[in-house]
């Protein structure tokens, strides 16, 4: 199958194909979400395809297995959790330190948060951060500089308003 073929063959099959599952799996976004994983299945395998001549039949099969797939690890997931005696009981709420901190981090630009958090929270080196998000290690350096700067004003003042002492 040439790429042109597979994308014709998309077009027409992908919306009947994503009914057919949703009938099947009674959730349209799971439907949708394994139809385009198993089309992506089929790109690597598309000169198969043509030779087997089921290809529709072969992605429906493939969408219904990730389904499966997908099942079973929520199973598994949830049945861990009641093997170790459930999620906790009682998570403790945010102080007032991590609301003020994730408000002051979402006011920054997102290159500059990302880099933050690779850096801070990640325990990333700067080189590490560098090739994790594509930058030289001077626009990395850059970035925590002036992060750090926006965050120590913005915080600056809430610990001046009242906040607590550090």
């Amino acid at each position: 199958m040439t790429v042109e073929e597979f994308e014709e063959f998309y077009a027409q099959k992908v919306a009947r194909l994503t009914g057919q599952l949703y009938v099947m799996l009674g959730d349209l976004q799971e439907a949708q979400d394994v139809v385009q994983e198993a089309f992506v299945k089929a790109w690597n395998r598309r000169r198969q395809l043509d030779r087997d001549g089921h290809p529709e039949a072969w992605i429906r099969t493939v969408a219904w297995r990730l389904a499966v797939s997908r099942w079973r690890g929520r199973r598994r997931t949830a049945d861990a959790w009641r093997r170790g005696g459930g999620p906790p009981v009682h998570v403790e709420a945010p102080g007032p330190e991590q609301v003020v901190l994730v408000d002051a981090l979402r006011e920054l630009p997102a290159r500059q948060r990302r880099t933050l958090t690779l850096h801070y929270l990640c325990d990333l080196t700067v080189e590490q951060v560098a090739h994790e998000a594509g930058l030289s290690t001077s626009t990395v350096k850059t970035h925590l500089a002036r992060g750090r700067a926006a965050l120590a004003h913005r915080l600056h003042d809430f610990y001046i308003e009242g906040g607590p002492v550090v």
